[in-house]
C-alpha cells in the first residue's frame, strides 16, 4: 500500500477491500456461470433464458470492473485469477450442463449468495464510514436481489 489520505485508515481500507474481494470473486464466478448457461441452455424456454442470461452476464461484466476498481481505489491489489476467485468465492462451479430449470435454480442461489456477501461487505464499509464502498455494495445488492426475484418467478 502507498501512503494515501482519503479519510479511511489503512486497516479499515484493508478490511473493506477484503470484503470487496469476496464480492468480486462471487460476482466473477456468477458471471462465468451465467455465460456458460447462456451458451448451453436448451429446451422450450431457450429464447427467453438465452436472452435473459445474456442481459445478466453483460451487467455482471460491468460490475466486476467497478468492484475491482474500488479495491484499487482503496490501494489494495484486486484478485484476477481463477485460482484466486475459487479461493475467495462462496459460489461453487457447476461441473456439467444442467437442464434449463436447474440452471435457473442454480443462478437464483448464486444471486442470493452475492446478496449475502454484499451484506457482509456493506457492514465493513459502513463501520469505517466509507460511503463510496457502501454505495457501490448497496447498488450491487439491489441488482442481485431483483435478479433473484425475477429468476424465482420462473420456477
Amino acid at each position: 500500500m502507498t501512503n494515501i489520505d482519503i479519510g479511511i485508515n489503512k486497516k479499515d481500507r484493508t478490511d473493506i477491500a477484503q470484503g470487496l474481494k469476496r464480492l468480486l470473486a462471487d460476482s466473477y464466478t456468477l458471471y462465468l456461470q451465467t455465460h456458460n448457461f447462456h451458451w448451453n441452455v436448451t429446451g422450450p424456454q431457450f429464447r427467453e433464458l438465452h436472452l435473459m442470461f445474456e442481459e445478466h452476464y453483460t451487467e455482471l461484466a460491468e460490475a466486476v470492473d467497478d468492484i475491482a476498481e474500488r479495491i484499487r481505489t482503496l490501494d489494495v491489489v484486486a484478485p484476477g485469477t481463477y485460482k484466486a476467485f475459487a479461493k475467495l468465492s462462496a459460489i461453487k462451479e457447476v461441473e456439467d450442463v444442467p437442464a434449463a430449470n436447474e440452471m435457473v435454480k442454480i443462478l437464483t442461489r448464486g444471486h442470493e449468495q452475492v446478496v449475502k456477501t454484499c451484506r457482509e461487505a456493506l457492514s465493513l464499509a459502513q463501520e469505517a464510514n466509507d460511503e463510496s464502498s457502501a454505495s457501490l455494495i448497496s447498488d450491487r445488492m439491489r441488482v442481485h436481489e431483483k435478479t433473484a426475484w425475477m429468476l424465482r418467478a420462473l420456477q
